[in-house]
């Protein structure tokens, strides 16, 4: 069986190039299935383990089992590792301990810590923790609303994005204040093979602005206006431009958070003179019902974190011209939510 020549039927070839391209299976089972075409195709057994990166034994043991048993053969046959005896008790005690509090004042295990406790080592730790999901080292941070009107403000907010009203434009409208205007004193490092782009520590502060922002959410382009402040005048004046951009006479809805600038009596004013315009406020500490949360995160992270600004009217032109061309291929947000009456953003 040595110098046998391995043959491949069409179906058998078929089979193996499908485990060669895919990206489900092990890596040791692509591998096979690579020794075996290989063979099939002619090429020696010295020269597919050159190829491949392995031994020669394993070629010619992986080739006896695929001649013995065809595509059955190249399934593995090691058995793995024997239980142990207490493994049930063990894990047990991982997963008890896991839960504890350190006693040496740190806040949280690691695999080796807790491993030298229970005198066990650190993968059988990792182990544990991986097959129960549990993961020490990490801590997520929630915001829990105290509303009393939860559910009756968030069921309103989430049918206007589910079910918007018929001829009205629904928009959500907030500001993203005190974006500093920084300059580098340094010059910039670009980013090159092996090195990440890199900024001087120091800068220059030109000042702020704040960005007054209304999401259209049937259309996902987004309407911007720049201030020096966040005031309730500015927040009227704002409205007012979304106001101009619509058709007139268009029910207009704003979803809103909660800030003071927000409910004065200049904005009553202002609703009363325009009854086609109604606000939703989120609930308190509930900002992440608002979808232009979802923008305002990504301006952060695609212009103002690495941003290099010469003024304020430099930070202002850069804001404006991202604006522009993001409302060339904006896309409404598709909005899930699981239940309105959960008050936690996890």
């Amino acid at each position: 069986m040595k110098n046998k020549k391995v043959v491949i039927s069409p179906p058998e070839r078929r089979e193996l190039s499908r485990r060669v391209r895919s990206r489900k299976i092990g890596a040791e089972d692509v591998r096979r299935a690579r020794v075996i075409l290989a063979l099939g195709s002619g090429v020696g057994v010295r020269a597919v383990a050159g190829m491949l990166g392995c031994s020669s034994s394993y070629v010619q043991r992986w080739r006896e089992r695929f001649l013995a048993s065809r595509l059955a053969g190249l399934v593995a046959r090691h058995q793995g590792r024997k239980v142990r005896p207490d493994a049930a008790k063990l894990e047990a005690r991982i997963l008890e301990w896991t839960r504890r509090a350190p006693q040496d004042g740190s806040t949280h295990w690691s695999s080796r810590r807790l491993a030298a406790v229970l005198g066990t080592n650190h993968m059988t730790i990792s182990r544990v923790w991986a097959r129960h999901g549990l993961q020490p080292h990490r801590l997520r941070r929630y915001m829990l609303s105290n509303d009393p009107d939860f559910e009756k403000k968030a069921a309103d907010i989430i049918g206007l994005y589910l079910n918007p009203p018929d001829h009205a434009a629904v928009f959500c409208v907030d500001e993203k204040s005190a974006i500093q205007a920084l300059d580098r004193l340094d010059p910039v490092l670009p980013l090159s093979p092996g090195r990440a782009e890199a900024h001087g520590f120091e800068y220059y502060r030109h000042g702020t602005l704040s960005l007054y922002a209304a999401l259209d959410t049937r259309s996902g382009e987004i309407l911007g206006k720049t201030a020096q402040r966040h005031t309730t005048a500015d927040f009227v004046d704002f409205l007012t431009q979304v106001v101009a951009s619509q058709p007139l006479g268009r029910d207009i809805h704003v979803v809103a958070d909660n800030l003071s600038a927000h409910k004065t009596k200049l904005v009553d004013d202002f609703l009363a003179r325009h009854p086609q315009v109604r606000l939703h406020f989120t609930p308190t500490y509930s900002s992440w019902l608002n979808q232009v949360e979802i923008w305002f995160a990504k301006i952060q992270r695609q212009v103002i974190a690495r941003g290099i600004f010469s003024s304020l009217d430099d930070l202002r032109r850069k804001i404006l011209r991202y604006i522009r061309h993001y409302n060339k291929t904006a896309t409404p947000i598709k909005w899930t939510y699981s239940s309105p009456t959960k008050r936690i953003n996890a």
